[in-house]
């Protein structure tokens, strides 16, 4: 597939080299000059675009960027992008490093959110796993014990494309309903970062509280935050696992 990916940090990066190893052709663009976006598509292996090119002609497009970038994204970026284009945000909330958004504060659902402010559907995917995962996690579909990833959105059509795109990327997608239930796997639930098989992830989809789930991601930021050493990525999928008692995997 024809894809263009906006932004190369470790997900978004992640997600382009293992897109591209897989067979599909991939442009991107950050908010680099034009000679250290040419650098990081070089060590992708992808090819470097701007944010007008990025976007034309092409089957997806991948957002994934900070949740504070979409106000400031051009407000015609999407405006002559086909509306057979499907659209995907992998972003999630941190206020503690986005700062405040009152709408999200106030229970709105992210992906609704990014989804107002482009201006069209977006599917959301690529967001319950970090980002250590999802370059190492990636494994045989013959595997059991795969680790899956959620995907939301209202297009069927369009979930069972990026379906096939997390199958290349190495892991096994979770059907996880409608874009506004995409609380599901927002940051502070049981779907969040915890390393689950598709039978588990469909477990915690459900047992997942929106209420709970800011205060939750607010605490376990604050008790990382405290440690006097950087947690190692199996202490941070245990922590988030700790969390949730119900969780199978919770040692």
């Amino acid at each position: 597939m024809k894809i263009g990916l906006i932004g190369t940090g470790e997900i978004g990066g992640t997600i382009a080299k293992k897109l591209t190893a897989a067979g599909h052709n991939v442009k991107v663009n950050n908010s680099s000059s034009p000679e250290e976006l040419n650098k990081k598509a070089a060590e992708l292996g992808v090819i470097p675009a701007t944010l007008k090119e990025v976007v034309k002609d092409v089957e997806v497009i991948i957002f994934s960027v900070p949740t504070t970038v979409f106000p400031t994204l051009p407000k015609d970026l999407l405006s002559e992008v086909s509306k057979d284009v499907i659209i995907v945000d992998t972003s999630n909330y941190y206020p503690f490093r986005d700062g405040d958004i009152e709408d999200l504060n106030n229970g709105k659902v992210e992906s609704i959110w990014v989804s107002e402010h482009l201006g069209r559907p977006v599917i959301k995917a690529f967001n319950n796993l970090l980002a250590h995962t999802l370059a190492v996690g990636g494994v045989n579909s013959a595997d059991e014990e795969r680790i899956a990833m959620a995907i939301s959105g209202d297009d069927t059509s369009a979930k069972e494309i990026v379906s096939s795109l997390v199958k290349d990327a190495g892991f096994d997608p979770v059907d996880a309903g409608k874009l506004s239930d995409s609380w599901r796997h927002q940051p502070g639930t049981p779907a969040y970062c915890t390393e689950l098989n598709a039978a588990e992830l469909e477990k915690a989809l459900d047992d997942g509280i929106k209420e709970n789930a800011g205060a939750l991601r607010n605490n376990a930021i604050a008790k990382l935050i405290q440690r006097t050493t950087p947690p190692s990525h199996e202490e941070v999928v245990n922590f988030n696992r700790s969390m949730f008692p119900e969780n199978p995997k919770t040692t």
